[in-house]
């Protein structure tokens, strides 16, 4: 029933505080981190982020839910995101 619940998938969300909280939604797996990288699989793709003294205040995998402190640089995406086959996409193939 659990692997059930697993393939729902779960809105991916970022809320940044001045830089310094991060609150994230939507993470998969947390793929790696130190204080000054973190990444993470997301349900929409790979997040990567940069900055110093970074720290995972909470993750519960249930929920999809992390926090982060520490001061943020950059939040960088992978291309792996889902493609969206919009009005636009196919107006200019």
């Amino acid at each position: 029933m659990n692997d059930e619940k697993r393939n729902v998938p779960v809105p991916h969300n970022v809320v940044m505080n001045d830089r310094k909280k991060l609150s994230l939604t939507g993470i998969e797996e947390v793929i790696g981190c130190d204080e000054e990288l973190l990444s993470v699989k997301t349900s929409m793709g790979e997040l990567t982020v940069t900055g110093s003294r970074l720290h995972i205040g909470s993750f519960n995998r249930a929920t999809g839910e992390l926090s982060v402190d520490g001061t943020v640089r950059e939040l960088i995406y992978a291309d792996s995101a889902p493609e969206t086959k919009g009005f636009f996409k196919r107006l200019f193939r």
